[in-house]
């Protein structure tokens, strides 16, 4: 409990450092999280002919790749968390607005910044833990079970990276929300969050 009061407390001041450097920290995140978005779509691709490798090699010449289940496995979350930022940037996720379509326009707002916040304590914490396990993983030099014996802390790494990511990117919406002459959305699409007049 003690962990998370100061991890909360922590969230706060970096929230209020990023308000005080908005314009500046939504560009470089804006930077960041194309090139990652970019570097999950290559290895995606990379993972799609390595797998497409293995079977031929398994099959066709009775000579399979070692240890390609587990890269294939450890490839997952990488590609994902490395463009969650992205993907919350361009409101590209998949979501409910049901409730929010129904909502006047001052409500959606509200709603959608009271979702932003909490959402932001939750990938806050999310980040926090998976970075201290992928720093464990690290000590351990942990690798997978069979040969060749890849290692794990680079999986562990992008999800916390993922999730910090995206907590800043979604502190930026709020801003942008809360007053979007002064904090205007540095994203191609501001992903339908939209200030309400």
């Amino acid at each position: 409990m003690h962990e998370l009061a100061i991890l909360a407390a922590a969230v706060v001041a970096l929230m209020a450092a990023t308000t005080v450097a908005a314009s500046l920290i939504g560009r470089a995140l804006r930077r960041v999280e194309v090139a990652l978005a970019v570097a999950a779509a290559a290895l995606a691709f990379f993972a799609m002919v390595f797998v497409v490798g293995e079977v031929v090699m398994r099959y066709g010449f009775a000579a399979p790749i070692p240890g390609h289940l587990e890269l294939s496995e450890l490839f997952m979350p990488i590609i994902v968390f490395l463009g969650l930022s992205y993907t919350q940037a361009t409101h590209g996720h998949v979501g409910m607005d049901l409730a929010l379509d129904l909502m006047p326009e001052a409500g959606r707002r509200r709603a959608t910044i009271a979702t932003l916040l909490i959402s932001i304590f939750v990938c806050a914490v999310l980040a926090w833990f998976s970075a201290k396990n992928a720093w464990q993983l690290w000590v351990y030099d942990d690798v997978t079970m069979s040969p060749p014996y890849y290692k794990t802390w680079p999986t562990g790494a992008a999800v916390a990276l993922g999730y910090g990511l995206t907590a800043l990117r979604m502190y930026l919406q709020v801003l942008h929300l809360w007053n979007p002459e002064r904090f205007p959305a540095n994203e191609p699409d501001s992903g339908g969050f939209h200030a309400v007049e």
